[in-house]
């Protein structure tokens, strides 16, 4: 079976959740290759193996921290010519894209980026995409070189299928564009103890409906009852009620949960763009006429002010 290339999101060996999603999607279309750089590579092995990898190469050197995406780029191109893969998959993250679309310029392939499934064609991998703020479902595949596919996280869940998964050492050679921008600082980012929105499984936002700043500790509360991320539409984030990285939407974050409930949402087309491919979706809201239930699994017309905190008294009642 022909080998596919998957790589490994991580933070010091902890491999992030749309890796292991991409090495069970993987297995669909041939073995997956694991591809995990920078510090602590080496250890990521274990849980590469464990959700299917057949080998795992490592590389680590000072350039992949101290300098932007090209080194990255640089391994990955090793790595398809050691390998000569049948596909190289990639999470849809911010760097996860830029690199992708890097090497397939590199390796003269076409790429297709943020699919939400993977399955194998007649003539080849068959991504599935959300088009036209999800309005339409497309299928697609690469008809030039090996397809370069990035995947949005939560496409699939994650399914352990033990396999060899030795570490190999990667040889690369960084090119002369790799040190061309350097990183010169870095700033922790504050942790909310949530999980991060656009991987979540879960996600409560909130809209103009919450009416301020002072009263999205409602939708933080049913979002923490939940484990969930908190979201929220332009609207409250323009007006400054929520920060800029919280935004849902398509000048934001895009996300693909498994329950989306929007609260106090109007459900514009901009909002709809970035969570309209959620499995499950529940809204409330006092206008009846919101275009928000067009799309909803569940809707309630209340105030949410009455109906969230219910919902957040019985999640907790139950739980409890």
């Amino acid at each position: 079976m022909a080998e596919v290339l998957v790589y490994v999101d991580h933070v010091d060996g902890a491999v992030r959740k749309p890796t292991l999603e991409l090495l069970t999607l993987a297995r669909r279309i041939g073995e997956p290759v694991a591809v995990a750089l920078g510090a602590g590579a080496a250890d990521t092995a274990a849980t590469a193996a464990e959700y299917g990898a057949v080998r795992v190469l490592t590389a680590d050197a000072p350039e992949f921290a101290d300098y932007l995406v090209v080194p990255k780029v640089d391994a990955l191109q090793a790595a398809y010519q050691a390998v000569n893969p049948a596909a190289v998959l990639f999470p849809s993250s911010a760097e996860g894209k830029e690199i992708a679309a890097r090497l397939a310029v590199r390796i003269g392939s076409g790429i297709i980026t943020d699919a939400v499934d993977l399955e194998q064609g007649d003539e080849g991998p068959v991504a599935t995409q959300s088009v036209f703020a999800a309005a339409y479902t497309t299928k697609s595949r690469i008809t030039k070189g090996t397809p370069v596919i990035t995947v949005k996280p939560n496409s699939a869940a994650p399914e352990a299928a033990p396999a060899a998964g030795a570490a190999e050492a990667l040889e690369v050679s960084f090119s002369e564009q790799a040190t061309g921008t350097k990183v010169v600082s870095r700033a922790a980012r504050e942790s909310t103890g949530r999980p991060d929105l656009t991987e979540a499984a879960i996600v409560v936002s909130g809209g103009r409906g919450v009416g301020g700043a002072e009263n999205f500790p409602v939708v933080e509360a049913l979002a923490d009852s939940l484990g969930a991320a908190v979201g929220a539409s332009r609207a409250a984030v323009d007006a400054g009620w929520y920060p800029h990285t919280n935004q849902v939407g398509q000048t934001g974050k895009t996300v693909s949960p498994q329950l989306y409930i929007a609260a106090g949402i109007s459900g514009a087309i901009q909002h709809r763009a970035g969570m309209q491919t959620s499995k499950t979706i529940v809204a409330v809201n006092k206008d009846a006429e919101a275009p928000i239930f067009d799309l909803v699994d569940y809707g309630v017309v209340g105030d949410l002010f009455e109906v969230v905190p219910q919902l957040t008294e019985e999640v907790k009642t139950r739980k409890g």
